[in-house]
């Protein structure tokens, strides 16, 4: 017999805007642009955004994922070879001229905007502190912009107090795109409070779709028993935006790459759901999330608009001739 029981009142608030930013739809465009154009294999240097659901997809059109341009076999060496959205140290570019290999670069416009700061902090003078977070690809490559020593690396307000600058050495900074609009306004307090003279980049480091998704949270987390956003482990923004959540008022946020991670043991009695999706998340997986909440509760949606993004970067040249087919799009959007 059906389980006729009737299911509990659950209201989403559903965050927008929220997934895909103009970088990361950009990136994936790269991929499935050069496989068309060039076919497979094509080889994609590190994730080219942090989602495994992505990751897997291109994946079985063709892409090849490794870590480091010494991975390509000698016989794919005429293959393109694409550097992730997060963007890479010289280094990286320059040894693949050295293995005279074709490479299509998908740093995120915003990124290699950080890039130009940082470098014009450099050539102006000025010794660079990144605030970011040590490890991160981003950070990695915007360090490996400037040669070793140029950079110091503030990670924290712990951090921006220790730093002993030699004396008489002027100062700049930058910011990864995807920190925290919070933290990171509170790193630069203290630096700007210790180094007054110390000069800002000439336009905000961190990125519109990293400030707008973190200010839909704000807008929805309050009252909220739970706050679910979708997102990588190893994706900063997204575990950005479980901070912001809690910070925001929401009794409890979790970080959930697919509605198989929901902790639902831990949700009982729950009559309000906040949602979002960081930067690097397919769409897909929140009308997944939603979907698996239909079978539990009596849902209603609610969708909590704080802005309209219309940024659109386009593709490299060499790309430009290859048209996109419907089912490529949807791939692209992350609804396939």
């Amino acid at each position: 017999m059906p389980d006729l029981a009737p299911r509990p009142p659950l209201t989403i608030r559903l965050c927008q805007p929220r997934g895909f930013c103009a970088g990361v739809d950009r990136a994936i465009q790269i991929v499935v642009l050069a496989l068309k154009k060039y076919g497979a294999p094509v080889y994609v240097r590190h994730e080219i955004v942090h989602n495994r659901y992505v990751v897997e997809g291109l994946q079985k059109l063709g892409a090849v994922f490794i870590e480091e341009l010494d991975e390509i076999p000698a016989e794919h060496r005429d293959a393109p070879v694409v550097f992730s959205a997060h963007g890479v140290p010289k280094s990286v570019p320059a040894d693949a001229e050295a293995r005279h290999l074709f490479y299509l670069d998908a740093t995120c416009p915003l990124v290699s905007k950080v890039h130009k700061q940082a470098m014009r902090h450099q050539r102006l003078g000025r010794h660079v502190l990144l605030i970011g977070h040590a490890g991160h690809p981003e950070v990695i490559g915007t360090m490996g912009q400037l040669p070793e020593g140029a950079v110091t690396l503030i990670e924290s307000e712990t951090d921006a107090r220790a730093f002993r600058p030699t004396e008489g050495t002027a100062l700049g900074f930058v910011t990864q795109t995807t920190l925290s609009v919070e933290d990171t306004a509170g790193v630069i307090r203290v630096l700007q409070e210790r180094f007054p003279e110390i000069k800002a980049p000439a336009a905000e480091s961190i990125c519109y779709a990293t400030t707008n998704r973190q200010e839909a949270v704000k807008e929805t987390a309050s009252g909220a028993d739970l706050f679910l956003v979708v997102g990588a482990p190893n994706s900063s923004n997204s575990r950005r935006l479980v901070e912001v959540a809690e910070r925001a008022g929401a009794k409890a946020s979790f970080l959930v790459q697919r509605a198989s991670d929901i902790p639902w043991d831990q949700i009982d009695g729950i009559r309000i759901l906040g949602l979002s999706a960081g930067a690097s998340a397919p769409e897909i997986i929140v009308d997944e999330i939603v979907d698996a909440f239909r079978e539990r509760f009596d849902v209603e949606v609610e969708l909590a608009v704080t802005a309209t993004e219309t940024e659109n970067f386009p593709v490299m040249r060499a790309l430009r001739d290859v048209e996109l087919t419907p089912a490529d799009m949807a791939f692209v959007n992350g609804v396939r």
